[in-house]
């Protein structure tokens, strides 16, 4: 008899399931790309992972992953090329518990945040963070590897704490700002994609500054911070790339 199939972990369900080409004209054929194929995708081709790497996060051997990715990529191909309507659903997967602190997981960033960073009770602590590079503030909010975080108490800062973001990039930064329970952010330049999820999760934005960081997080403690209300990303410094900084984001099936 054939081993069963072992159950793959994906981090989430994909939250657009159908893709449709413009003219319709192929309705009744329709690619199906199963969730964990998906999930091999998201990892490899969006979040840089190795095939070895993802083979870890999903708990299956890179053999399984290159089987998977290969059938996902024929799959997305056939797509592209004739013009088909596209739907995610079916394959054998669970969704991950938050139980492990790998790469590329909002739920294990969301409950590894919120258990080791909870916010201290009263009802005059602010938590304001600093996108942090060699104690000054980093000017490109979507490349940022780390957040300085500060505690805020009657205009004074009573705690400090560096933060990594284990390569969360753009889009993604606003959870994990959400998920460190910020108020506001100071950074340098940020695009309007992020300045757009910051809005959604309820952090202020202070833009357009520069210098030290902890020079900074005092002054907006104490009000007096200068900032760029207008501030957008600019992409003609030695250090940017390519593309719009911040305009980039990241159900439930369970094993038969």
């Amino acid at each position: 008899m054939p081993r069963p199939k072992k159950c793959r972990r994906v981090c989430d369900y994909p939250q657009t399931l159908t893709f449709l080409p413009e003219d319709h004209k192929n309705r009744e054929q329709v690619v199906i790309l199963t969730v964990d194929e998906y999930e091999t995708i998201r990892l490899i081709d969006k979040e840089g992972l190795s095939q070895e790497q993802c083979g870890d996060f999903m708990q299956v051997a890179r053999t399984t992953v290159q089987q998977i990715y290969a059938s996902a990529r024929k799959k997305l191909a056939d797509m592209l090329v004739n013009g088909l309507p596209l739907r995610i659903e079916g394959g054998d997967y669970q969704l991950c518990n938050g139980g492990n602190r790998a790469f590329g997981c909002s739920n294990c960033y969301k409950q590894k945040f919120n258990q080791q960073y909870a916010k201290p009770k009263g009802e005059h602590i602010m938590r304001i963070a600093v996108t942090y590079e060699n104690g000054e503030i980093f000017q490109h909010f979507g490349h940022t590897e780390q957040f300085k975080v500060y505690d805020v108490e009657n205009g004074k800062i009573v705690s400090s704490e560096v933060v990594d973001t284990n390569g969360s990039g753009h889009g993604a930064l606003a959870g994990v700002l959400s998920a460190l329970h910020v108020d506001a952010l100071i950074c340098g330049g940020i695009g309007g994609g992020a300045q757009a999820a910051l809005a959604a999760a309820g952090i202020q934005l202070y833009g357009g500054v520069s210098g030290d960081a902890d020079q900074a997080a005092e002054a907006l403690a104490a009000g007096t911070l200068a900032y760029n209300p207008n501030v957008m990303c600019s992409h003609h410094g030695e250090h940017h790339h390519e593309g719009n900084c911040g305009d980039h984001g990241c159900g439930h099936h369970s094993c038969g």
